[in-house]
This record gives C-alpha cells, sequence and structure tokens, in this order.
C-alpha cells in the first residue's frame, strides 16, 4: 500500500515540474558519439512545446565545421520550421556528412529551435576516430549435427554486426570437395551470397550442406566465413555422416533371362553388391514365382556385406512340373536391415524334358509301326 501511495506521488510531483516549465525542449538520446572517419551520422531529435500555444517554431544549424553538410529532415523531406500544437512532440532527423578527407578530432554542431517567443539550443559532438571497429560474429544454434549422407544437414546460424556502421557482408565457406553450401536467410526462400546488416543489428540465416551420396561414414567439417571489409567472422561445423548401405543385385553373366526345364531345378548364378557406405546387415533372399514353380536361394541369408563388397548366390529355380513351353517371370528379391531392397525380373523359358521328348517320339513310331501293320493285313482284303 505505501508503494502505491509513493509512486502516486511520484507521478504527481511529475506533473506539477511539467506544468511548472514553460517553454521548448530540444534534445537527442545521444548528443556526443564516436565514429570512424568518413562515415555519415544520422540523429534523431526530439522538439516539444510546454505550456505554449499553438504556432510555428523555426530551425537552424548555426555552427557546422568547414567542409560538413548538416540537414534537417522530417517525414523524409527537408524541413527548416514545425508546426507545434500545445504540449505537442515532434520528431526530426539530423544528417551529418563529413567532407571527403576528414581528419580524426572532434568536431562540434550546434542546432537552434526558435518561435512562439522561446528558444531552444542542443550541442551535439563527434568525435571522428573514437568509433567502434568494424566486427562480425557468426553463432550457430546447433553446430554439429548427424545424418545419412541423403540427409539434409541444416544449420540455423545467426550473424551479428557488432560495430556502429552499416555493413555489406559477403557469405562464403570452406567445405570438403563435392559439398554443396547454401545460404538463406531465416524466413525466406531466396538464396543470397551476401546480405546488407545495420549497425548493431542481428541476421538469422538457414545454412544448407549437400553432400554426394556415396560419401563415407566419418565426421567432416565446414568453414562458414562472412566478411566485410577487414572485418571477418568464421565458424566451424560439423556433419557426422552415419553412411547408408546400398545393395545391387544382378545375375553373374549380367543376363535377366535363361532356359529352365520343367520340373527340374535350374541353378541361376547372382551376385549381390554393396555399393553403399555402411555395412549391410540381415540379407535375406526371397523370390515371386508363378503358380507351382519353387525357389530356393544358398545361402539363405548373409549376415553381413561390408561397403563395396560382393557375395555369389545361386537361385534354384524349379518350374512346375505341368508347365507348358513358353516365357515366364520370376522376381527375385534381397532384403535387409535399415530399408535396403533391391529386387530383378528374370526371364524364365521353359522348356519340355529331353526324356519326354524321347517318349513322344516312341509314341509316335510305335503309332506309325500299328498303322501299318494294320494296312498290310487287313488292307488286300
Amino acid at each position: 500500500m505505501m508503494r502505491n501511495v509513493l509512486a502516486l506521488l511520484a507521478v504527481l510531483w511529475s506533473l506539477a515540474l511539467a506544468q511548472q516549465y514553460r517553454g521548448l525542449a530540444l534534445g537527442t538520446a545521444y548528443p556526443e558519439i564516436g565514429v570512424q572517419p568518413g562515415e555519415s551520422v544520422s540523429l534523431t531529435l526530439t522538439l516539444k512545446s510546454y505550456g505554449l500555444p499553438p504556432g510555428v517554431v523555426r530551425l537552424s544549424v548555426p555552427e557546422v565545421p568547414a567542409g560538413w553538410q548538416a540537414v534537417l529532415t522530417g517525414g523524409g523531406r527537408l524541413v527548416r520550421a514545425v508546426y507545434l500544437n500545445p504540449d505537442q512532440e515532434a520528431s526530426l532527423t539530423l544528417r551529418l556528412q563529413p567532407p571527403k578527407e576528414v581528419k580524426e578530432g572532434t568536431y562540434r554542431f550546434l542546432v537552434r529551435a526558435e518561435g512562439l517567443g522561446q528558444t531552444a539550443s542542443l550541442p551535439i559532438t563527434l568525435m571522428v576516430g573514437q568509433g567502434l571497429p568494424k566486427r562480425l560474429s557468426l553463432e550457430a544454434e546447433l553446430p554439429v549435427l548427424k545424418g545419412p549422407p541423403t540427409s539434409s544437414f541444416r544449420y540455423r546460424v545467426t550473424l551479428r554486426n557488432e560495430s556502429d556502421q552499416d555493413l555489406l557482408v559477403s557469405l562464403e565457406y570452406q567445405a570438403p570437395q563435392g559439398f554443396q553450401v547454401t545460404f538463406t536467410p531465416a524466413f525466406s526462400s531466396q538464396q543470397v551470397t551476401s546480405l546488407p546488416v545495420k549497425a548493431g543489428e542481428s541476421r538469422d540465416l538457414d545454412v544448407e550442406v549437400s553432400l554426394p551420396e556415396d560419401t563415407p561414414a566419418g565426421a567432416y567439417g565446414v568453414t562458414l566465413r562472412a566478411v566485410a571489409g577487414d572485418a571477418r567472422a568464421d565458424l566451424a561445423l560439423t556433419l557426422e555422416v552415419t553412411g547408408r548401405p546400398e545393395v545391387r543385385l544382378s545375375t553373374k553373366e549380367g543376363r535377366l533371362s535363361g532356359s529352365v526345364t520343367a520340373g527340374r531345378e535350374n541353378a541361376v548364378k547372382l551376385v549381390v553388391k554393396n555399393e553403399g557406405s555402411a555395412p549391410a546387415k540381415n540379407l535375406s533372399f526371397s523370390a515371386f514365382e508363378p503358380s507351382g514353380w519353387e525357389v530356393k536361394f544358398e545361402p539363405e541369408r548373409l549376415e553381413v556385406l561390408e561397403p563395396g563388397k560382393e557375395a555369389e548366390v545361386t537361385a534354384r529355380i524349379k518350374p512346375s512340373s505341368k508347365a507348358v513351353a513358353g516365357d515366364y517371370m520370376v522376381t527375385l528379391r534381397v532384403s535387409g536391415d535399415e530399408g535396403v531392397s533391391e529386387s530383378l525380373d528374370y526371364r524364365a523359358t521353359v522348356v519340355t524334358s529331353t526324356l519326354w521328348g524321347l517318349v513322344g517320339v516312341a509314341l509316335v513310331a510305335v503309332a506309325v509301326l500299328v498303322l501299318g501293320f494294320a494296312v498290310n493285313r487287313f488292307g488286300r482284303r
């Protein structure tokens, strides 16, 4: 309760003082600042009327160092006077432009407001050569990311301009051969290689690193760099590539078709190869065959197949004994852990057994002999 009473008394005291003061007030937040040689300066000024009738207040900059230019603007336009209502406040901008070859030192300016029977003055001091040096910084939320080479490595990076002047910052990188790095401002889809950053401002960037799909498993480093004149900031990022198995299935001769005999096992030599960057584990073999057919594999499974290695597998295809001659499609498949899967379609051309062919010829021969005997015996009658 006591605190509320004291706060109320403080507000009333401030209002009483404001009512006692009568005149013009001209000010800026930082009337004495340090700047770099050649740097132009824009200062925000505030002009306020206290207890005065409405009217026009004229503005001027009567004291300007030799070679400097001083301009007052309001609403984006050059101004020389402001109309103020009672207790009204107006915002102005004072732009100070140095000569081309300005020396280090202290430079003083004076801004004056006159009107309604009142005068207000504001001295301003620029200390050339005492501004903050150009300085940049880069920081990543998560500097280390992990995943397979096919994943998206995307980093959220913050770029800060820690100087007192606006900078045009170039974005560069160093990465292993084959790696690609792109910079995109946050909440934007446009990739950039440079961007303006105001004094004291921070900009968030999405940095995406893409790498070849056959990149071996391991840790890789990428260095980001922001450059603006003499200012430079580096940031080290790490990609932990876990690797990914990738198997290929083919026949040993490279042919995807062959002849098979109905009712008999027919051996087809297969080669399975791991072309990925990580071991392929728990590989098993299966087939999708026509009804009545059988397909067996030797071996039936492989525990592990290292990257760059291959293994030979025999598929024993046994068509149905009732299969008629013609072409049939048999799908051979290998699958394993981590979503590994590969298949090939093998066209099997069924031919009849040689034994059955001989039996057929014998039956035809017997039929011919029987027919000839019958003709010779009964034909004469």
